[in-house]
């Protein structure tokens, strides 16, 4: 066989080994070159014993503060001033005069004769009252002078005649008192009227003025009329009282069945990052409303003390403190599950996965009461964290390209 014919076919020889080696490599590699391995670490927290305190919460605003706005719904020039921030003044007592200008002027006006009118209304009305009360005492000193006191029997023509005489005039007189009632509050309503558009701003309540901006000469200007409202009223300044802080927050159909009146409540206001207050369920709106799909129910919470800092429609977070037990065992709430409708914990009892049935009572947002089942001190797994490692085998190579087997370094074409 001459040169080239050896080489081709070492060539040949080559090409074949190195085909049948790469295939036992691969068949090698995928049985035993790498292993992927899935190794369980749990993470553990003992049996606590403990305070327990279960709270529903939700958000919401200052419905009413300790404040009183002073409003008017009239325009004009300040001309006196009777008081200033600080002062303390009482219910009714006058506040400001203006000088109206003519659009308030005619309002004022207007409201004037519409008072006047219920005052004379009412006079009216109490007139005929007295009228028809002395027409109802004549009937029933008649019934009795002429039927009673002389016996039904002597004429049922007469009975009945008095008899019906004395009905008409009490019922004319009773029907009267419901006029009276109505008269009277037709003169409430116009005096209320009245002094919204009156030159002369008085006190709503009982307080301290807080926020007065104005003085004598300042201009309070008209504002625009919207199609909306006739009656827009303008703020000048406001009273302080001793009246404590309301807040009115949501909560869901599923936590307002858990809140009573009563309940105690802690409230962050956004406006007071550091500060935590306290208060107590005041009322609950069981009719609740609905918004895009979403049913909650207003919850009325009065805070425990006075808190002049906190404003109207400030927004505040509570939580509603539903029940609370003491020295209680309790475990983390991711702890505890259920299994075949049984309610168990997991442990690790000599490296080996255990369940414990247990039996729970009163949970909180993160932890629940065991109240048989655990021990105080006892582990417990509160997560699984799966982790995936790799090994490799190695070993000496079997061909190499340039020496053949072995490794000998042998050139085949020499």
């Amino acid at each position: 066989m001459n040169t080239n014919k050896r080489r081709k076919f070492g060539w040949l020889v080559r090409l074949a080994v190195l085909v049948i080696v790469i295939i036992i490599g691969y068949r090698l590699f995928s049985k035993y070159g790498f292993k992927k391995t899935t190794e369980a670490q749990y993470q553990t927290e003992s049996v606590q014993r403990g305070s327990l305190v279960a709270t529903v919460t939700g958000s919401g605003q200052v419905s009413s503060a300790n404040n009183t706005p002073i409003v008017t719904q009239v325009s004009g020039k300040i001309t006196k001033l009777f008081v200033k921030n600080g002062d303390t003044v009482k219910v009714g007592q006058s506040i400001a005069t203006l000088e109206l200008d003519q659009s308030s002027y005619q309002k004022y006006i207007q409201q004037l004769s519409s008072y006047q009118n219920a005052k004379n209304s009412l006079a009216s009305a109490q007139t005929n009252e007295l009228t028809l009360r002395s027409s109802m005492i004549t009937a029933q000193q008649n019934f009795l002078k002429n039927v009673v006191n002389k016996g039904k029997a002597s004429d049922d023509a007469i009975y009945r005649q008095l008899n019906s005489e004395k009905k008409a005039a009490e019922e004319k007189y009773y029907l009267q008192q419901d006029v009276i009632n109505q008269s009277n509050l037709s003169l409430t309503s116009a005096w209320l009227s009245l002094q919204n558009v009156s030159p002369t701003i008085n006190a709503p309540i009982s307080g301290t003025i807080t926020g007065l901006s104005l003085e004598v000469g300042s201009v309070i200007p008209a504002q625009a009329v919207s199609s909306s409202s006739q009656n827009l009223s303008q703020n000048i300044a406001n009273i302080t009282t001793s009246n404590f802080p309301v807040v009115s927050v949501a909560l869901t159909e599923i936590d307002i069945p858990k809140v009573k009146v009563g309940n105690k409540a802690t409230l962050a206001f956004d406006a007071f990052p550091d500060k935590t207050f306290t208060g107590q369920v005041f009322s609950i709106n069981t009719t609740g409303s609905v918004s895009s799909g979403v049913t909650t129910y207003p919850t009325t919470i009065i805070l425990d003390i006075e808190s002049p800092e906190i404003y109207a429609n400030m927004s505040a977070a509570a939580n509603i403190i539903i029940d609370s037990k003491d020295n209680v065992l309790y475990v983390p709430t991711s702890a505890v599950q259920t299994q075949n409708d049984e309610t168990v914990v997991r442990t690790l009892t000599d490296g080996k996965l255990t369940y414990i049935p247990v039996v729970t009572g009163l949970a909180s947002d993160t932890s629940t009461e065991i109240v048989s089942g655990l021990n105080e001190g006892d582990e417990v797994i509160t997560s699984v964290i799966s982790s995936t490692s790799g090994n490799s085998s190695t070993g000496t190579s079997i061909f190499n390209l340039r020496g053949g087997f072995g490794g000998t370094g042998r050139n085949a074409g020499h």
